[in-house]
C-alpha cells in the first residue's frame, strides 16, 4: 500500500469501516433473535423487500443509478445476478433459521468454515492452484467435518449449508461487474417480485404478523437497514485497505457470533464440537499465513 496514495489517516478509516462491518454482522443473531414467533420465511421475505425499497433510497442519495441502469439493460448478463439472488436469499434464510432455532454455534461454524470453502471452490471450479499450506488447512476442514459425524452422528448441515451457499454466492459475484451495493440492490430487486407474492400468499393465508404487531412490523422494516449498513462499512474499507488485512478482520464475525451462542443464548458446547472449531481455527491459521506469505510485495510499501 502505498504511502503517498493511501496516507496512514485514510488506513486508520478503511479499519474502522471494517470493525464496523464484521462488528455488526456479528451481532445479527442478537438482532434476529427479537423474531420470537415469526417463522425464519417470513423474516427473510421482509427481509428482501425492506431491503429492496431502502436500497432505492440509498442509491438515489448516493447517485448510484448508472452502474445500476447498465446491468439492468444487459438482461442476458441477469441470470449470473439472478444465481447470486436465490444463493443469498438460501444463506439469509438459513442464517435466520439458525437464530430461531438456537443453532448459532452451527452459524459461527459456517462462517469460519467459509474461506476454506472458498479456497476448495476455487480449486475445483475456476482450477486455481492450491498451496501446499491452503491444502493442510482444507483437508483439516474436512477432518473436523468428519470426527463431527462419526463421533456425534450428524452432519453441521447448516454450518455446511450456510458455508457452500456464501462460498458460491462468491464465485458467481466475482463474475459480475458490478460493485457491491449496486449488487445487493439488483439482486434483492430479482427477488422483489417472489417476496411480493409471498406477502401476498401469508396475508391470504392469515399467517402474516404484518402489519398486525406494531413492535414485530418495525423489526421486520428495520431488517432492511440492518442488512444495508454493514454492506456500506465493507465497502469503505475495502476501498482503502489490503486484502490480507480485510482477510484478517473477517475472523471477527463468526468469533462474535460463537461467543454470542455461548454467553447469551448458553448454547451447549460438547468437547467434540470444541474439537471441530479447533481444527478449523487452525486451518484458518494456516490458511491466512499462507495468504499473507503470498501477499504481493513492493519496495514502495509501507508496512
Amino acid at each position: 500500500m502505498s504511502a503517498i496514495s493511501h496516507p496512514a489517516h485514510e488506513t486508520g478509516k478503511g479499519v474502522t469501516f471494517g470493525l464496523t462491518a464484521y462488528i455488526l454482522w456479528g451481532c445479527f443473531p442478537l438482532f434476529f433473535a427479537l423474531f420470537e414467533g415469526v417463522p425464519a420465511f417470513e423474516v427473510l421475505i421482509h427481509r428482501v423487500i425492506w431491503s429492496c425499497v431502502f436500497l432505492v433510497g440509498l442509491v438515489t442519495l448516493l447517485g448510484r443509478w448508472a452502474p445500476i441502469h447498465q446491468a439492468l439493460r444487459q438482461p442476458r448478463r441477469l441470470g449470473r445476478v439472478l444465481g447470486c439472488a436465490l444463493l443469498i436469499a438460501l444463506n439469509w434464510g438459513l442464517y435466520i433459521y439458525a437464530v430461531e432455532t438456537r443453532h448459532v454455534l452451527q452459524a459461527s461454524l459456517g462462517y469460519f468454515m467459509t474461506p476454506l470453502v472458498n479456497v476448495a471452490l476455487g480449486m475445483l471450479v475456476l482450477r486455481e492452484a492450491m498451496h501446499r499450506l491452503q491444502a493442510v488447512a482444507v483437508g483439516l476442514a474436512a477432518l473436523a467435518i468428519v470426527i463431527q459425524l462419526g463421533l456425534l452422528g450428524e452432519l453441521p448441515w447448516i454450518s455446511l449449508a450456510l458455508a457452500f451457499s456464501f462460498g458460491t454466492y462468491g464465485l458467481l459475484r466475482k463474475q459480475v461487474p458490478l460493485d457491491g451495493l449496486s449488487g445487493l440492490f439488483v439482486e434483492t430487486l430479482l427477488l422483489l417480485p417472489l417476496g411480493l407474492l409471498a406477502l401476498s400468499w401469508l396475508g391470504q393465508a392469515g399467517l402474516s404478523h404484518f402489519p398486525g404487531d406494531i413492535e414485530i412490523s418495525l423489526l421486520l422494516v428495520a431488517s432492511g437497514v440492518i442488512t444495508a449498513l454493514p454492506l456500506l462499512a465493507f465497502a469503505g474499507a475495502a476501498r482503502r485497505l489490503r486484502l490480507a488485512t480485510l482477510g484478517f478482520l473477517m475472523y471477527i464475525n463468526p468469533t462474535i457470533q460463537f461467543f454470542i451462542a455461548l454467553l447469551v443464548f448458553r448454547e451447549p458446547l460438547s468437547t467434540v464440537q470444541l474439537g471441530t472449531f479447533l481444527l478449523i481455527w487452525t486451518g484458518l491459521a494456516l490458511y491466512s499465513w499462507s495468504a499473507w506469505q503470498s501477499r504481493p510485495r513492493s519496495p514502495a510499501v509501507a508496512e
